[in-house]
C-alpha cells in the first residue's frame, strides 16, 4: 500500500471534507481531539499484526509475508518459557516451547527471528514485560552486527510489570527489583536509543481479564504515574524519558464507548502530567497509544462473525486517534492464526484507511452529543478511581492489597452473569446460534521444536567461551546487587552467548521472586 496521502479530500459524493470539524483542533492540550493537527491525513497509523509461533524462522517468514503485503511494523509475540525468562532447555519449559509465541532463548534464535528485516526501516513492537531488558539488548545486539546503530531502531517494548501483577501474572522478581529494570531501561534508552519507546503502559490485559472501560484507563494511567514517580525518584527529569512513555489500550464491540474512552484518556493523561510536573517538553505529557482489538471478546462459534467484530473495534480505534493498530485474525478463538487470518485481519485495517472516510478528518466523532457526554463520563469517572489508588499510597501499594484485581473479578462475574442470564447477547454464543459446521483450518506449532530447541542450546553451551560466560553473569549479579545501569552488562553477556534463562538466573540471584499473595 501506498505511503503517500493524497491532497485532495472529498466523500465518495464530491463533498469536500475539512481537516478538522467544528472549532476545537487536533494537535494541542489537551489532546482530546488527537495528538496531531493532520492526524492520518498526512501519515496513517502503523499497521501491525501480532505475529509469533513455533521457531523463529516460521515467524521470519511470516513478518516477511506481512511486510510484502503492506502492513507497516513488525508485532512479536514470545512464547511462555521465553517470557517467564527461561531457556528452551529449562525443565518448567517442557510442553510450551513456541506454543503462544516464538521462543527465543539465545542471541542466534533473534539473529534468526530478524533475518532480511530492515530495522533501520520497520518499527518492531515486542509484548515482553520481565525479560524486556534482555529481549530489547538481543534486539539491538543483532541490529548493530547488520550495520544498523542503537540510535536509528524504533519501536517498543511492553515493559509493564505491574500489569502483570494485577492481570496477567508473567513476573519474575519482586516489584521492587522489577522496578529497578525499568528505570535502568528508561536511563539507558535515552542516552543511546532515543526513538525507542521505553514503555508501553498497558491497559489491554486488564481489559481483557475482564475491567471495564473506566477501569482500564485508571489501572493503566494509576501505573503510569507510579512509573513516572519511580523514574524520578531515581533522578531522571520528566522529560528525559516522559516522551518515550506509550500506552497499549484494548478496543471492544461498545463503539462509542471505546472511541471516547481514547479520547478521555488523552486528557486525562495531559491533565495529570501537567499538573503534577509542569514539564517543558509539551510531548511529555502527550498519551500516544497502540490498540489491539479484544481477543476476548471473539468467539469459536461462528468465527466468521469475528470479522465483523474485528472492523467494528479497529474503526472504533482510528476514530478514537490511536497510533497504532493491530487486527485479530478471526481464528483467534481456535488456535493461531492461518496465512489466510492474518490477509483479512490487516485488509480489514487497510479498507477502513482507505474507503471507510474515517481517516480523512481528525476526531470525526468529536462533537456528537453521545460521544461527547462518555468523554466526560469516563474521564471523572477514572480520575475518581485513580484518586481513590493513590489514597492507598499508590498503585503498587494497591496492587499488593489485591485492589485492582478484586475490582476486575467482580466486573468479569458481572459481565459473565449477564451472558449467562441472556441479559447480553453474544451472537453465535446466546443468540442466533446455529448448529456447528466443519471449523476452519487451524495453524499448529511443530510439536518437536522444544527437543529441536534442546539439541541447538546444547551445541551452543558446548562451543562456547565458558569463562567469558561466567565472568559476564557474575557481572549482573554484582551489578544487581549494587546500583549499576544493568543493560550494557546485559548486552556484554549475550556477545558472550550467555543465555536468555542465564542472564536471568543471574539477576534471580540477587533479586529473588516473587508470587502474589494467595487469592489475588
Amino acid at each position: 500500500m501506498s505511503s503517500q496521502r493524497r491532497e485532495d479530500w472529498r466523500t465518495l459524493g464530491g463533498i469536500e471534507v475539512p481537516k478538522i470539524a467544528g472549532p476545537e483542533v487536533a494537535g494541542k492540550p489537551p489532546y482530546t481531539r488527537g495528538i496531531h493537527d493532520t492526524m492520518y491525513r498526512s501519515r496513517l497509523w502503523t499497521m501491525r499484526q501480532y505475529a509469533g509461533f513455533s521457531s523463529a524462522e516460521e515467524t521470519n517468514e511470516r513478518f516477511k509475508l506481512l511486510l510484502d503485503r503492506g502492513q507497516k511494523g513488525l508485532s512479536v509475540a514470545f512464547d511462555l518459557p521465553t517470557q517467564l525468562g527461561l531457556d528452551a532447555d529449562d525443565e518448567m519449559s517442557e510442553g510450551e516451547v513456541g506454543k503462544v509465541g516464538v521462543s527465543i532463548s539465545c542471541l542466534d534464535d533473534m539473529r534468526l527471528l530478524l533475518d532480511g528485516i530492515p530495522l533501520d526501516k520497520v518499527s518492531t513492537s515486542m509484548t515482553i514485560n520481565a525479560p524486556a531488558m534482555v529481549l530489547l539488548a538481543m534486539y539491538v545486539a543483532v541490529a548493530e552486527e547488520n550495520g544498523v546503530s542503537q540510535s536509528q531502531v524504533r519501536g517498543t517494548i511492553q515493559n509493564d510489570i505491574l500489569k502483570e501483577y494485577i492481570a496477567r501474572g508473567t513476573h519474575i522478581f519482586p516489584p521492587g527489583p522489577s522496578m529497578r529494570l525499568i528505570t535502568d531501561i528508561f536511563e539507558h534508552c535515552a542516552e543511546e536509543i532515543p526513538s525507542w519507546n521505553t514503555i508501553s503502559i498497558s491497559g489491554y490485559h486488564i481489559r481483557e481479564a475482564g475491567s471495564t472501560a473506566v477501569q482500564e484507563v485508571a489501572f493503566t494511567i494509576s501505573n503510569a504515574l507510579a512509573y513516572v514517580e519511580a523514574a524520578i525518584e531515581t533522578g531522571l527529569d520528566i522529560d528525559t524519558f516522559g516522551p518515550r512513555l506509550s500506552f497499549f489500550f484494548n478496543c471492544h464491540n461498545d463503539f462509542f464507548e471505546e472511541a471516547s474512552k481514547f479520547r478521555a484518556a488523552r486528557k486525562l493523561w495531559h491533565d495529570l502530567i501537567t499538573e503534577r510536573y509542569s514539564p517543558k517538553n509539551p510531548k511529555s505529557a502527550m498519551l500516544r497509544f497502540h490498540t489491539q482489538v479484544a481477543g476476548v471478546s471473539l468467539t469459536a462459534q461462528q468465527p466468521l462473525n469475528n470479522i465483523a467484530r474485528v472492523t467494528i473495534q479497529a474503526l472504533a480505534a482510528v476514530c478514537g486517534g490511536t497510533q497504532s493498530l493491530h487486527t485479530n485474525s478471526y481464528d483467534e478463538a481456535l488456535g493461531l492464526p492461518t496465512e489466510e487470518s492474518a490477509t483479512v485481519a490487516l485488509r480489514t485495517q487497510q479498507i477502513i484507511a482507505e474507503e471507510s472516510g474515517a481517516a480523512s478528518v481528525a476526531d470525526p466523532l468529536g462533537g456528537s452529543y453521545l460521544v461527547e457526554m462518555l468523554t466526560d463520563e469516563i474521564y471523572n469517572q477514572s480520575k475518581s478511581k485513580i484518586l481513590e489508588i493513590e489514597e492507598m499510597g499508590g498503585a503498587l501499594k494497591a496492587i499488593e492489597a489485591g485492589f485492582q484485581q478484586r475490582e476486575i473479578h467482580e466486573s468479569a462475574w458481572q459481565h459473565l452473569t449477564q451472558v449467562e442470564s441472556g441479559d447480553r447477547n453474544i451472537v453465535g454464543v446466546n443468540h442466533g446460534v446455529l448448529e456447528e459446521g466443519e471449523m476452519p483450518p487451524v495453524l499448529k506449532p511443530d510439536p518437536n521444536l522444544g527437543l529441536m530447541q534442546q539439541e541447538k542450546l546444547a551445541i551452543l553451551r558446548e562451543s562456547r567461551n565458558q569463562e567469558a560466560v561466567d565472568i559476564s553473569l557474575q557481572s549482573i549479579r554484582e551489578g544487581a546487587a549494587g546500583d549499576t545501569n544493568l543493560f550494557p552488562l546485559v548486552i556484554e553477556a549475550l556477545k558472550h552467548d550467555c543465555t536468555l534463562g542465564e542472564i536471568i538466573g543471574a539477576m534471580k540471584d540477587e533479586f529473588g521472586t516473587w508470587m502474589a499473595p494467595s487469592g489475588f
